[in-house]
């Protein structure tokens, strides 16, 4: 009698090892939640420092929209706080038909050389009404050499109501 081989015939041996080929290739779970995990950190990262430097103004830039002047005109002056700070109150004059909402304006204390040694964000209550002027302070500021303010932000109100 002959003697029986106990190999499985080549055509097994081949689709075993295809099989094996393909699941070397799949991904486990595992290492996809931790690709998953890298992406979010990045992404989370990356809008920190974005939304860190939005916030903050820096000392060369003193608005987010340029040409502000020609549509508000702002008067202002430097009052000592009890706190041992200063507060700057003024008003912001509109020279535009249109309403502003979410009016701010930047304050910023400069020592003798120019540089920033203060500075703060302030709203301007209720915005401004077209052809109008609106009272602001901007309180807590650090005593300086001068100071300046300008407009940071605004959205104009177009005739129907709508922000733009």
């Amino acid at each position: 009698m002959a003697a029986r081989s106990t190999s499985p015939p080549a055509r097994a041996r081949q689709s075993t090892s295809d099989r094996d080929r393909r699941h070397a290739m799949t991904p486990t779970p595992r290492a996809i939640l931790a690709v998953a995990r890298l992406a979010v950190i990045t992404v989370a990262m990356t809008a920190c420092g974005t939304a860190s430097s939005y916030l903050t103004p820096s000392t060369s830039t003193t608005t987010l929209m340029a040409g502000w002047d020609r549509w508000f005109k702002l008067e202002w002056s430097v009052e000592r706080d009890g706190s041992g700070t200063n507060r700057i109150t003024g008003y912001i004059t509109s020279q535009y038909g249109e309403g502003a909402d979410s009016v701010r304006v930047l304050a910023q204390a400069l020592d003798a050389s120019g540089a920033v040694v203060g500075q703060q964000i302030a709203w301007v209550p209720g915005g401004v009404s077209g052809f109008s002027h609106r009272y602001f302070e901007v309180p807590r500021l650090p005593v300086a050499n001068r100071y300046q303010v300008s407009v940071w932000d605004y959205s104009f109100r177009q005739a129907d109501n709508r922000i733009r």
